[in-house]
């Protein structure tokens, strides 16, 4: 127990603020969201069918309120609003996903649907009239379903068809788009849609899923990553990279099993889609490897259940991105000792990884159950991934504290959240880190996935029980809104009365 106090108390502070810092004049200050979060118009204008919508409506209960997407926040008919928004917190950048089915009905580069290029269209110019930069993800979660049909990422097709795809969208929206993210968050699509059930398609092939779409992802990425370089950078000037989710993974003691127990688990939730683009070697990481390929040969298997990438597909890979996109929220102690592992399924991602995981109960907790305020937790994360990777260019593309339905537009918890997260960020720039931008997730409340509308991550409060979805800022709004302005973080700030507010444009 010594331990684990000693391992704890070296995390325990963020450092003091230090208000004086500032942030540089070049740093992108920004908010996301995701298309099937926040759009609604689920079959309007010639939208196609996705895995959401699929599940949504055959298999209601999956969702905690018994909720769906069909309607959500309606920035499909809100779009000016959301920009106002944007205008309001004086954002620089704002990030925001392309539903692929409302682009291209069936997934297939065939047909191209019209009104959904004029949406997009629409919102991006909104957005460039106040000088706002569009940072615009290609896929966030919500596949097609003649795609899903086909074998979704499980099949070898799949890099073809994101490929085509990604095409359509940089020819439609390129000469205004210059930041391009391929992919959000690998291991919520491969592990929680392919290896679980806790994301659409909730496939549930605990034994290969993960592996074969993590393999079928990455190639995508690469593809369409090659395909904007090639026939697309030199007439647009813009950039390419893939946003993953980076919590921080650290060890409980400073044992050697817990020290490979957490490269391990790091290895597990970000490395499988790291390693092949970033790393010098390429490929698959090499320990988690190794563990599958034993347990698969021990299970029964004819090979292992990872499959392997050939030579030529690792240099395909290799070096295909411009940036590294960071998802981040939080951070696990992992631990190799018996004590602290989970039961997973056999065989499965986790049961491959066997290891460990604990987080101090004085840790702030969220309304979702997996997100705590985590001390120095993006300085570890980005700090080590920068030192592994070479120093990449980086984004952190999500952060962001979840509240309850009924917590009100005086959400302190969240204030406090944010400056302790913008601190660390200070801290690691500080550091050396290529850190060029934060998106806060999110700009307003919508659909959390699984737990329906029973989580609130916006800056913005939505009434999703009015005609209008009618968005009133938090006061978290008006704080981030004067971090941006003044590039520093205040402590002692405190808002003015809402009545107060003016549109001062950007």
């Amino acid at each position: 127990m010594r331990a684990i106090i000693l391992s704890v108390l070296l995390v325990s502070c963020y450092a003091l603020p230090k208000h004086e810092r500032k942030f540089p004049d070049d740093f992108l200050f920004g908010t996301a969201t995701a298309s099937y979060q926040i759009e609604g118009g689920w079959n309007a204008d010639g939208k196609g069918e996705n895995i959401w919508d699929r599940m949504t409506h055959t298999r209601p209960e999956v969702i905690r309120d018994l909720s769906n997407g069909d309607e959500a926040a309606d920035s499909y008919n809100n779009y000016k609003r959301d920009v106002e928004m944007m205008r309001e917190l004086g954002l620089d950048a704002y990030r925001f996903s392309l539903s692929w089915a409302r682009i291209l009905p069936n997934g297939i580069a065939n047909e191209v649907n019209k009104p959904g290029v004029e949406f997009y269209n629409n919102y991006i110019n909104e957005m460039l009239k106040y000088n706002i930069t569009p940072m615009v993800t290609l896929y966030h979660w919500d596949l097609p379903q003649k795609l899903q049909d086909l074998g979704g990422f499980t099949s070898p097709l799949f890099p073809e068809w994101f490929e085509d795809y990604a095409r359509v969208v940089f020819d439609s929206f390129g000469d205004r788009v210059k930041h391009w993210i391929t992919f959000n968050e690998p291991r919520e699509i491969c592990y929680e849609g392919y290896g679980s059930t806790t994301k659409a398609p909730i496939l549930n092939a605990t034994d290969v899923g993960i592996y074969l779409c993590a393999k079928h992802l990455v190639l995508g990425h690469a593809r369409a990553y090659h395909a904007y370089d090639k026939d697309f950078r030199a007439s647009q000037g813009g950039t390419c990279g893939i946003t993953i989710s980076v919590n921080w993974f650290g060890p409980l003691t400073d044992s050697d099993e817990d020290h490979l127990a957490a490269e391990i688990r790091r290895q597990a939730e970000w490395g499988l889609y790291a390693e092949p683009i970033f790393s010098e070697e390429g490929g698959f990481p090499k320990e988690l490897s190794d563990k599958v390929a034993q347990n698969s040969k021990e299970q029964g298997y004819p090979r292992s259940r990872m499959p392997e990438f050939t030579e030529d597909e690792k240099e395909f890979i290799r070096g295909a991105s411009d940036f590294f996109g960071v998802n981040h929220y939080t951070a696990y102690l992992i631990s190799g000792d018996e004590q602290y592992k989970t039961w997973y399924p056999k065989p499965s991602l986790y049961d491959d990884a066997d290891v460990g995981s604990y987080t101090p109960p004085e840790w702030p907790q969220s309304a979702s159950v997996w997100l705590k305020q985590a001390p120095n937790s993006i300085y570890n994360a980005l700090t080590h991934i920068s030192e592994k990777y070479n120093y990449p260019l980086i984004y952190i593309t999500e952060n962001g504290w979840s509240s309850h339905p009924d917590s009100g537009l005086e959400d302190d918890d969240r204030i406090t959240y944010y400056r302790a997260a913008l601190n660390n960020v200070l801290d690691t720039i500080e550091a050396g880190v290529n850190l060029k931008g934060y998106m806060a997730w999110s700009l307003m409340d919508n659909f959390e996935w699984m737990e329906g509308f029973l989580e609130r991550f916006g800056l913005y409060h939505v009434d999703f029980e009015s005609a209008e979805k009618v968005r009133t800022p938090r006061k978290s709004a008006f704080v981030y809104k004067e971090i941006i302005r003044s590039r520093m973080i205040d402590p002692n700030y405190e808002p003015p009365s809402r009545t107060m507010w003016i549109d001062e444009g950007h």
